[in-house]
């Protein structure tokens, strides 16, 4: 950014001030790196804001989309993709701590920082051990707005790999309301009877919305 004096450009003042001290424009510009001709980086990282309305807006959007805006491309889409991306994963997990998993809220609280801003569908399966502890969780399908595609086989492959005890079924509604739909009910209903066959246990299937949840195990569809 030549055309700014120094003490004014992002870089110099994240590295003089701290991180805290920069505006989301400014952030968003460090990622992009550079902009184009005629256009500086915080000339584009200002267009995805005014485009988008926040920078969680700007978060939730999908890589093919960003990189449609001018200044954007694919490469700087990628490196947006994968801040964001960090930055959720860190949210979600304390490094070193045991993650138990035994109310409907605990799991919202594990996994809203990586479900709730998507803009596509998303189904989980997190693997349980016998007291509740997460073993680990896996992404099983990543659908449209509207819905996933999600196979038994799919579900239950890694639970069965990992010996786990039980497992909480996860997606989330990117309109944000977690109601669940006839196909959420179906879908459970199922994976229980497919998962009474395999000797293994659903512990819940929890919708992640907008800073709120629905537990169909809470509602007695488990």
């Amino acid at each position: 950014m030549p055309h700014l004096p120094v003490a004014d450009r992002p870089r110099e003042r994240l590295y003089w001030n701290g991180a805290e001290a920069l505006a989301d424009v400014e952030l968003l510009a460090l990622q992009l790196g550079v902009g184009i001709r005629g256009r500086s980086a915080i000339d584009v990282a200002r267009a995805l804001l005014e485009r988008y309305g926040s920078l969680a807006d700007v978060a939730g959007r999908e890589m093919a989309e960003l990189a449609q805006v001018p200044g954007v491309g694919p490469a700087k889409a990628a490196r947006l993709a994968a801040a964001f991306e960090l930055t959720r994963r860190l949210r979600a997990r304390t490094p070193g701590a045991r993650i138990v998993l035994s109310q409907p809220a605990q799991v919202f609280e594990a996994f809203a920082p990586l479900m709730e801003d998507l803009r596509r569908e998303v189904f989980r399966v997190a693997l349980l051990d016998a007291q509740n502890g997460l073993l680990r969780d896996c992404v099983i399908s990543e659908g449209t707005l509207s819905a996933s595609l999600v196979h038994p086989r799919e579900v239950f492959k890694p639970a069965i790999l990992e010996s786990a005890a039980s497992i909480i079924l996860l997606h989330n509604h990117p309109s944000g309301d977690p109601t669940p739909s006839r196909e959420d009910v179906r879908l459970t209903r199922q994976l229980v009877d497919c998962a009474r066959l395999l000797d293994l246990r659903i512990h819940d299937h929890v919708i992640v919305g907008r800073g709120r949840f629905v537990s169909l195990a809470e509602r007695g569809l488990i």
